[in-house]
């Protein structure tokens, strides 16, 4: 690593001010800085020191995500082999076949590995070109702008990623994510001053540009032409009675042993991720908490309606276990930038993301999921909530000093 350290040293005055490469000085910053700490620190009061940073804090979120991805990878191949096996197929196909065949993995849902390596071969190119399609445009700002790059890109990136049907193909997974970066951040600033989730944007946006790749009954697994419906678009038509009629368990849907996204489907690995950001302090329990509670409420107040919508009668616990409320609550919601930034607030943006992802779940049967648009609009609402918060405490301190 020394010799790397003096390459770089080395390299740095071509792109400092009035070097040859000066234009591409923040594709070197964000070089340097991925190895090493960066060198501008504060030595004098009245600033506080402290060894983390925003690329650390980056780094503590991704690894709280590992848990997601793995779980993940899992039940993708696990899907797509049960699929196989229920069509009579031999392989997947394609390249990811001859892929497969390399890494020495076959098709067996009860093996471990193969399960993890197909859903490997799928995830890697999503993030692959996650990453540069979206850092195309995080260097292309920042060099026009003359600003650093900032390590935010590489959470977002992975989320992005994990929120995804394993199957989508790779050139919307580029526009999708041109669209976050460009249009969810970079027009308002830059990280820091977006009020979206660009991650959510992105995906948001291949909703609606691209309906029949991002929803619907044959996007959920490895194979093509297999058709199998997540637990909530079942629900969403047939109720519980149709989740019990599936054959999938609570259990299961906890555990994360169900179709859906790459990285939304396990509950509990989403859980173990928060306990990870809640320990550090990088995400607000208030946010998550509250976000829980949003949804178990109304769940638990209208349970006894009799209704003529399937979806009206869940239980919260099937709520909370399905689709990908843990995930949106855990690492979307939490989005230190876009969230409410005051401690009430926080209650409020994450009673007012549960409830809106419980109301359009159940009032909304074309949408089952709900999670993702209660977020992005809770974001918009987020600065409101905190004015209102901060109004009210100036009033209640100017009526103790009177």
């Amino acid at each position: 690593m020394k010799g790397l350290r003096r390459a770089l040293d080395r390299m740095e005055p071509l792109f400092m001010q009035g070097g040859r490469y000066e234009r591409f000085h923040a594709l070197y910053e964000m070089v340097d800085t991925l190895f090493y700490s960066p060198p501008d620190v504060t030595r004098h009061a009245p600033h506080v020191r402290d060894a983390i940073d925003l690329k650390r804090v980056m780094i503590t979120v991704v690894f709280a995500v590992m848990p997601a991805l793995m779980v993940g990878m899992w039940n993708t191949g696990y899907q797509g082999n049960m699929a196989l096996a229920s069509m009579g197929l031999e392989d997947i196909g394609g390249w990811r076949a001859t892929a497969l065949a390399l890494l020495g993995a076959g098709y067996d849902p009860n093996s471990l590995y193969d399960c993890v390596m197909q859903g490997f071969v799928f995830f890697i190119p999503i993030y692959v070109v996650t990453m540069a399609a979206g850092g195309f445009w995080e260097v292309l700002f920042a060099a026009v702008r003359n600003h650093e790059v900032n390590e935010g890109f590489f959470v977002t990136s992975m989320l992005y990623a994990l929120i995804l049907p394993a199957n989508i193909p790779l050139w919307q997974v580029a526009v999708g994510i041109s669209f976050g970066v460009v249009v969810g951040k970079e027009v308002f600033g830059g990280t820091g001053k977006n009020f979206l989730n660009p991650a959510l944007v992105g995906r948001a946006f291949l909703y609606f540009a691209y309906p029949a790749q991002i929803s619907g009954d044959a996007v959920w697994t490895t194979v093509d032409g297999y058709s199998g419906a997540t637990a909530l678009g079942i629900s969403a038509i047939d109720g519980m009675a149709g989740i019990a009629d599936s054959g999938i368990t609570w259990m299961q849907a906890f555990l994360g042993q169900v179709p859906g996204s790459i990285g939304e489907t396990s509950t509990i690995a989403c859980l173990i991720g928060g306990a990870m950001l809640i320990y550090t302090g990088i995400a607000s329990w208030r946010i998550i908490v509250a976000v829980f509670l949003g949804l178990i409420i109304p769940s638990l107040i209208f349970s006894g309606v009799v209704s003529e919508n399937p979806m009206m009668s869940m239980p919260w616990y099937w709520h909370i276990a399905l689709g990908g409320f843990a995930f949106g609550a855990v690492f979307m919601a939490t989005d230190p930038v876009s969230a409410a930034q005051t401690d009430t607030g926080k209650w409020v943006f994450g009673l007012l993301i549960g409830f809106l992802t419980w109301l359009i779940r159940v009032i909304n049967p074309a949408f089952p999921e709900g999670i993702m648009l209660a977020i992005l609009l809770a974001n918009v609402f987020a600065p409101v909530i905190d004015h209102f918060v901060i109004q009210a405490n100036i009033k209640r301190r100017i009526k103790r000093s009177v």
